[in-house]
């Protein structure tokens, strides 16, 4: 069966990854899901919004991914909270350990999606977290950049 590209690919986002945090720059990975899991995302029920990434012994995981049961799975389930691995090449997975290290650096999923070739994907961001203030300082910023374009476009128009 061939998929439908104009489909909506992303299978989960998080939204307010990019309100809590400063995104400084961001990474792509694999996830190694059991089939269960596939079926779920494709559904689109997974959330990542208390997710984030982590090292053990040289790999990199994906924590707190909630992916529901698929119903249809019976006995064959997967458990909805396990930690998922995140297949990286050694270069990335050197640059997030470094930048792990520094003082402050996280790592937080920014979407899951499928892509051109129908593997799950992970968009990954290397973050660090805003204080209340920036987070004002953001939304101002915002409002007065389409204050302007709304000024400028009906400007335009006499």
């Amino acid at each position: 069966m061939a998929r439908d590209p104009s489909t909506n690919r992303y299978a989960a986002q998080n939204r307010k990854a990019r309100h809590d945090y400063t995104i400084t720059d961001t990474i792509e990975a694999g996830l190694q899901l059991m089939g269960s899991e596939v079926k779920s995302l494709r559904l689109g029920r997974c959330s990542i919004n208390e997710a984030f990434a982590s090292d053990r012994n040289g790999e990199f995981w994906l924590l707190n991914a909630h992916f529901p049961e698929y119903e249809a799975a019976n006995r064959f389930n997967h458990d909805p909270n396990r930690p998922r691995k995140l297949l990286l090449k050694k270069r990335e997975m050197n640059r997030l350990i470094g930048a792990i290290q520094r003082e402050g650096i996280t790592v937080v999923p920014l979407s899951i999606y499928f892509n051109e070739r129908g593997r799950a994907k992970c968009q990954l961001g290397i973050a660090k977290g805003r204080r209340q203030v920036d987070k004002r300082a953001a939304i101002k910023e915002r409002d007065w950049k389409r204050d302007q374009a709304r000024i400028v476009r009906n400007r335009g128009g006499d």
